[in-house]
């Protein structure tokens, strides 16, 4: 397979994305740090800064410090030049956030369910945004289900949403950039750069929330998403002979029990097995969803199926903080990449 040719454009376009890059992570920087820092060259640099200058996506910091000879002019990024929004969708409501650059919040919000209310509604929700922010350069989604490289291949209850490619109808209807991630993946990363851990850390985040139990994995700091991105649909594992995990730990009403013998049996079982299999650093469990005791009992009950020195730390968060992180994280990364044309 032959490989792709890069063009002057692409070039262009890696060096901004650079440019971008080094100074929303340093505050500012003169054109000689820019020419060291990303390898390019100090004529380049310049021809880079002075069109995006004009553009007014960046703009003077001053002179750098005196080291004897001319003092440099420093650069620093407009945060406002360009906005991501975010979007989580859940059963009964939808939160949206507006970021700029530096993930300042321009604006927050609740609206409907929009898995609920169906794909024209989300659009509809979208275009007021932009309306509003027209700077918005760049939508991350999350949602309740499995995603494929932005088509929803699993998302029980949503028929409508089912096998729908959102980023596909996102990017052709507002011709902007646009990710979809699952719930439980956007939730371990925004746990795992909220903390800024290592990036040989290795985590799994357990939440059994209001469209079944979904788990997000991080191994070696990446997100584990499989050759069908169907990982982390723990509902399915068949821990018992006649049940898999959600049929063990549900009660007849269709909640949630894991407080009770079978529930903390099943949930120590998939703990177990994720630490046989994966070996984590941490499972972290949604604050709202246990508590101390059942904490311990899922660390003895743990305990009674694998060597305690090979189990994982247990740990709580704040699942619904960590998801938005998450999706800002990857909402302001494609902020980064998105090119203006």
């Amino acid at each position: 397979m032959s490989e792709k040719m890069v063009t002057p454009k692409d070039m262009k376009s890696a060096i901004v994305k650079g440019i971008r890059a080094t100074l929303l992570s340093s505050g500012s920087a003169t054109k000689v740090e820019l020419s060291e820092k990303l390898g390019i060259s100090f004529p380049t640099i310049s021809k880079c800064i002075a069109r995006m200058e004009k553009a007014g996506e960046v703009f003077s910091a001053g002179l750098d410090d005196s080291s004897g000879g001319r003092r440099a002019q420093r650069y620093a990024y407009h945060p406002d030049y360009r906005l991501v929004a975010t979007l989580f969708l859940e059963k009964t409501e939808t939160h949206y956030t507006v970021y700029n650059a530096v993930g300042e919040v321009k604006e927050k919000g609740l609206c409907s369910g929009l898995l609920q209310d169906g794909i024209e509604m989300l659009a509809r929700q979208i275009e007021a945004l932009i309306k509003r922010h027209p700077k918005i350069r760049s939508l991350a989604f999350g949602v309740p289900g499995a995603v494929n490289d932005g088509r929803i291949i699993h998302i029980p209850g949503y028929e409508r949403f089912q096998n729908f490619d959102l980023k596909g109808f996102v990017e052709a209807r507002f011709a902007l950039p646009a990710i979809v991630e699952n719930d439980m993946n956007a939730a371990v990363l925004g746990y795992s750069d909220k903390l800024e851990l290592c990036e040989n850390h290795s985590l799994v985040y357990l939440y059994f929330g209001q469209n079944g139990p979904g788990a997000g994995i991080l191994v070696n700091g990446k997100v584990v998403r499989g050759s069908t991105s169907f990982s982390g649909e723990v509902s399915f594992i068949p821990l018992y002979d006649r049940r898999n995990f959600q049929q063990a730990i549900t009660n007849p009403e269709g909640v949630p029990a894991m407080q009770d013998d079978i529930g903390v049996d099943a949930v120590s079982r998939l703990v177990s097995t994720f630490a046989a299999i994966l070996n984590p650093n941490a499972v972290i469990f949604c604050r709202d969803e246990v508590t101390e005791e059942l904490l311990d009992a899922i660390v003895t009950r743990s305990a009674s199926y694998i060597s305690k020195e090979h189990l994982p730390t247990v740990a709580v968060s704040d699942w619904k903080e960590d998801y938005l992180h998450g999706l800002k994280r990857l909402g302001l990364d494609l902020l980064i990449a998105a090119n203006d044309d």
